[in-house]
């Protein structure tokens, strides 16, 4: 494994990740306070936003993975199959009238667990053995 290669992949993850992030946040923050939706739907459709455009990015430019795109979208839609339900519920018990926290302070804690869980499995199961198979274009 070349440990420069890893590190420059890391922070091109972190990158996409923060950029997703802010779409995730924005989009959230409208449907939340412009269109005043419970928060966990506000939080479920600022998520499927947010993870199609960080999908897109890593597997182009941080994975530079070839590999079949349906097969990759599959995994990540079994990450998310179990991450979305998860984090809609702690959303909607977290921000409920019994626990009563700051639904921002939810949502960025979510997106942190998010991020370090889903940069994980898109390393090791999604792009793992596909790693650095695209061709470089000029």
């Amino acid at each position: 494994m070349n440990t420069k290669k890893e590190i420059l992949r890391s922070i091109k993850f972190v990158l996409f990740s923060i950029s997703a992030g802010l779409i995730q946040i924005i989009s959230f923050t409208l449907m939340d306070e412009l269109l005043h939706l419970q928060h966990w739907v506000s939080y479920l459709v600022a998520l499927v936003l947010s993870v199609l455009w960080n999908f897109t990015l890593n597997r182009k430019f941080t994975f530079c993975s070839a590999n079949n795109v349906p097969v990759a979208m599959l995994k990540v839609a079994g990450f998310y199959l179990v991450f979305t339900p998860l984090s809609t519920w702690w959303t909607a018990v977290l921000t409920g009238a019994s626990v009563g926290w700051n639904e921002y302070l939810v949502l960025i804690l979510t997106m942190l667990v998010n991020f370090v869980t889903e940069y994980l499995y898109d390393r090791f199961v999604v792009f793992g053995k596909n790693i650095d198979t695209a061709k470089k274009e000029h």
